[in-house]
């Protein structure tokens, strides 16, 4: 009796373990062959990714680099066009004409001769209140009058500024400055007499390639800047002229 009890729950048994590994081995089989496959495509995907030389998509589960941000002086300076033009260029107009200044007396002093900072303070002046606002503006009227960029395009902008904004800008330089050193109307004529055709000659054959370059490879918020940046070297020439001896001064 008490064999035939012991080989029933033996058989039971057995037939238990069969039937409840058979229903794992399906389970999992199922499942792993469910599992695996998005396991296997996307390592597929991955390979020829790299086999093709193209980045995995973000949406594969991959993180991508994001490109780094612009930082810095540069992006700094950048944004300050954007928010603050005017203010940003008549600054940066300043800098440039100190700089330019400093240069130009360094040049033409003894070692005995110490710095004209007023003379300097006179230029700063100048580009920060003159020069930087109407560059600012001039290449704005420039941009909507002529919106394109081609070859012809940047001829007619060259042409408009050496015979409009250049004869006037150098006037106005000349007579300022002379006017701020205590000069009275027949000593500025006389000034202007001298100093004005061989700075307009000189300027003809300095600024049409610069313009060139302005206009042409730059955009418009950017011309001031590269423009000022020409201007460096011409503006030490323009403040050893603008502050040569007094001529005699013209009758009337």
């Amino acid at each position: 009796m008490s064999r035939a009890l012991f080989r029933k729950i033996a058989v039971d048994t057995a037939r238990l373990i069969r039937r409840n590994a058979a229903a794992s081995t399906d389970q999992y089989g199922k499942t792993g062959v469910a599992q695996s496959r998005p396991y296997f495509r996307s390592r597929q995907l991955l390979e020829r990714a790299k086999e093709t030389g193209v980045s995995p998509s973000p949406s594969l589960g991959f993180s991508s680099s994001s490109s780094p941000s612009r930082i810095g002086f540069v992006g700094w300076y950048l944004g300050m066009i954007k928010s603050r033009p005017v203010v940003t260029k008549s600054v940066t107009s300043s800098l440039i004409y100190i700089a330019a200044d400093l240069s130009s007396q360094t040049i033409a002093k003894t070692s005995s001769e110490s710095y004209d900072l007023v003379r300097t303070a006179r230029m700063g002046g100048y580009g920060l209140f003159v020069l930087g606002p109407t560059l600012h503006y001039w290449f704005n009227f420039m941009s909507r009058l002529f919106p394109k960029q081609d070859l012809i395009t940047t001829f007619k902008k060259m042409a408009m500024g050496q015979t409009i904004y250049g004869p006037i800008m150098t006037v106005i330089f000349f007579s300022l400055n002379a006017s701020l050193q205590g000069e009275n109307g027949s000593v500025i004529l006389a000034r202007l007499k001298r100093d004005l055709l061989p700075a307009l000659f000189n300027g003809v054959m300095y600024w049409p390639l610069c313009d060139f370059i302005t206009f042409r490879f730059f955009p418009v918020h950017l011309q001031p800047l590269v423009s000022n940046s020409f201007s460096y070297v011409w503006t030490i020439y323009m403040t050893y002229m603008a502050n040569r001896e007094k001529p005699v001064a013209i009758s009337t």
